[in-house]
């Protein structure tokens, strides 16, 4: 266990920890652990990179760690009535369709290579920066409460228009799915008569 992956598993010990701080109102310690989370990210992005401590492990753990964070936070907020209730679902609704999609592929033996696509990068972005902002406001104040509005409706656009992006590139992929027809297996008769061991003849 290296230091990488050791700054991704604390970003999902600490999970249960912002949802807590967000339900108790304790929305400072629950801003402060975010930045702490997103600064563990950059942490261990770089020293992956800039050591060569990437992992395969650390290569699943990373989203897990993000994904489980982000969509977390957006619960707990719209189940205490910091975010609207839609916003919510459009962002664990794409989330449960990318993941269920590339489940299906898999299981029919056809995985699909993940590559973030730029809507995708955006929406991440957007995220983040009004998971952040939201949780600012409610815990400090900064006086950009006038930005959240906006902010919801960007990410609410972004959001669906990404899962529709990665839907369409999902459909389009599964329909130049062919299963390769195999071809049935013929036996040798055996010497000594009909009974003989047989050979498969490809």
């Amino acid at each position: 266990m290296n230091i990488p992956n050791s700054l991704t598993l604390a970003r999902i010990v600490a999970v249960p920890f912002v949802v807590w701080l967000i339900i108790t109102g304790e929305m400072t310690a629950a801003f402060v652990l975010f930045l702490l989370a997103g600064a563990s990210d950059a942490a261990d992005g770089f020293l992956a990179k800039r050591f060569g401590w990437n992992t395969e492990l650390g290569a699943y753990l990373d989203p897990i760690a993000d994904k489980a964070l982000l969509v977390s936070i957006y619960v707990t907020l719209g189940f205490s009535g910091h975010l609207p209730v839609w916003l919510v679902i459009a962002v664990v609704s794409r989330d449960v369709l990318i993941i269920g999609a590339f489940m299906l592929s898999s299981m029919l033996g056809r995985p699909v290579e993940v590559r973030p696509i730029f809507i995708s990068k955006a929406n991440t972005f957007f995220q983040i920066v009004l998971a952040g902002l939201v949780l600012a406001e409610l815990g400090v104040g900064f006086g950009l409460h006038g930005l959240v509005p906006v902010l919801v409706w960007v990410t609410g656009l972004l959001t669906v228009t990404s899962a529709g992006a990665y839907f369409w590139s999902w459909l389009v992929y599964m329909a130049r799915y062919e299963p390769v027809p195999q071809r049935p297996s013929r036996r040798r008769k055996g010497m000594g008569g009909t009974h003989g061991s047989g050979v498969s003849v490809r």
